[in-house]
């Protein structure tokens, strides 16, 4: 693979591009594609914020095989809006998943995505987020993640706070998706073996988008070792738990259930079995994973900001002035949390739960900054490089300042989607954006005015980009009664 901000060329012999690393012949830049590897976001990142345009050009055995990668809003918004048509998932992106996600709404494109996408749709309405928040986050948080946090001090453990927010998210969206309660904050309980298979099927799945070329993982697939093989038995786990799942609600709505949630949706609209079984494979992995990542970076965040934090709390306390300290906020009450939402997206600027995204182009194409995209060509846009760019957000924009993102004293303004696009934008944009506002203000501010929390480890925390972004090791913490 050869890289430039638009195009490189090379002769017999290896040349060195304008940032810095080598390209050779036929192979262009894979050897340092291969020494980087372990750190391919931060390599990414650099080559971006020295690029003029903000893209760069990887390529491999000639111009149909490269892949691009911009942090170039303009070319964000070129993708993913203006000429959404021309970059779909394609097959290669698709081949990558399809174990683990099938045909569900994150792995597939044109008729299907958009089926799936107008059925989902229903759920994400105001009525729905009011009920969302008052039958089932508000339960979640009052009956089982407190008294958790309270049993931690009574007994002085410390507690994975990664952990605990994964389990709380898989907890809320299998209630939302399926209908289905598994218990998972409740520590007197095994995990369900489907917690247990998701996250080795996400981790495996994601091992795929590392490898140096398609042949490789699909070899090990083949020969069913390694990662390939740990994927495929735990997609198994996953199949079987969640047909189980939908064959006892088939048998419930025979007799005329009325009970109304995804699963249900799905099945009503005539789906066959394996559809429906993917359909919620795809809304279960983003349900847990993206909203417990970006409240576990911003609450680490908030460890190392007291005086951030402390302008959370004075918010809350300002809007609560009629309630009882100890009592839940309200729907309402979290409409006025701007400051908190400030703290959300600065975290998620600086560490995205999905740190890239691709799409592969349908025809020749030209970007907005100039760089020529061939039929075939991977298209990357990269959140985590954007949210570090000097030209997008400033000199200080590796710093963590919730105020950045207030056009003036306590007016709130959003960002362009094409400059902070962790929940995509145009036709693809994220259905449950306003619900994982919802959960991740509603939990965040539970646990700030009750608790303090205190790492037990004074390193910064690796930042490990799976399918999902997660948090190398956990964040570990002992937690105290707030004074």
């Amino acid at each position: 693979m050869a890289v430039s901000s638009s195009s490189t060329t090379t002769s017999a012999t290896a040349t060195t591009s304008d940032y810095g690393h080598k390209s050779y012949p036929f192979i262009g830049s894979l050897i340092s594609f291969h020494q980087n590897s372990h750190r391919l976001i931060h390599w990414f990142t650099h080559l971006l914020s020295v690029s003029p345009s903000q893209t760069i050009v990887l390529n491999r055995l000639g111009r149909k095989n490269q892949m691009i990668v911009t942090a170039n809003p303009a070319n964000v918004e070129h993708i993913l809006k203006t000429n959404f048509e021309n970059y779909p998932k394609g097959k290669p992106f698709t081949d990558l998943l399809g174990d683990f996600l099938g045909m569900g709404i994150f792995n597939v494109d044109g008729e299907l995505w958009s089926t799936q996408r107008k059925l989902a749709s229903h759920e994400f309405s105001t009525k729905s987020l009011r009920e969302f928040m008052d039958s089932v986050v508000e339960e979640v948080i009052t009956n089982r993640l407190i008294p958790l946090l309270e049993n931690s001090i009574e007994n002085d453990h410390v507690l994975d706070m990664q952990d605990v927010l994964r389990r709380l998210a898989f907890d809320t969206i299998c209630k939302i998706s399926l209908g289905w309660d598994p218990c998972c904050l409740d520590d007197s309980r095994p995990v369900p073996p489907l917690a247990i298979a998701f996250d080795v099927a996400a981790s495996s799945s994601a091992m795929r988008g590392i490898s140096p070329a398609n042949w490789v993982w699909k070899m090990k697939r083949l020969l069913n070792v390694g990662s390939e093989r740990r994927l495929k038995a735990a997609v198994g786990v996953v199949h079987r738990e969640v047909n189980k799942i939908i064959g006892d609600r088939r048998r419930q709505m025979d007799g005329n259930d009325s009970q109304r949630d995804l699963l249900s949706r799905f099945i009503s609209a005539g789906h066959g079995d394996e559809l429906v079984r993917d359909m919620v494979i795809s809304f279960l992995m983003a349900g847990r994973d993206t909203t417990s990542a970006a409240m576990t970076w911003l609450l680490w965040l908030l460890t190392w900001h007291p005086t951030v934090e402390k302008e959370v709390l004075d918010e809350l306390t300002a809007i609560t002035t009629d309630h009882n300290y100890s009592n839940n906020l309200n729907f309402e009450d979290l409409k006025k949390t701007d400051y908190l939402k400030a703290c959300l997206c600065e975290s998620m600027r600086l560490y995205p739960p999905v740190v890239w995204d691709s799409k592969h182009a349908g025809k020749d194409d030209v970007l907005p900054d100039g760089t020529p995209v061939y039929k075939g060509n991977r298209v990357m846009y990269f959140p985590y490089g954007m949210g570090r760019m000097e030209a997008l957000w400033g000199k200080d924009c590796l710093e963590f300042r919730p105020d950045r993102w207030f056009s003036e004293p306590g007016v709130l303004k959003m960002e362009s989607p094409y400059k902070f696009p962790v929940f995509q934008s145009g036709p693809r944009v994220c259905l449950g954006k306003e619900m994982a506002f919802v959960q991740m203000k509603y939990v965040v501010a539970s646990i700030l005015r009750r608790f303090e929390l205190v790492p037990v480890c004074l390193d910064e925390p690796v930042f490990v980009p799976l399918l999902t972004a997660h948090m190398n090791g956990g964040f570990k913490v002992r937690v105290r009664r707030r004074n």
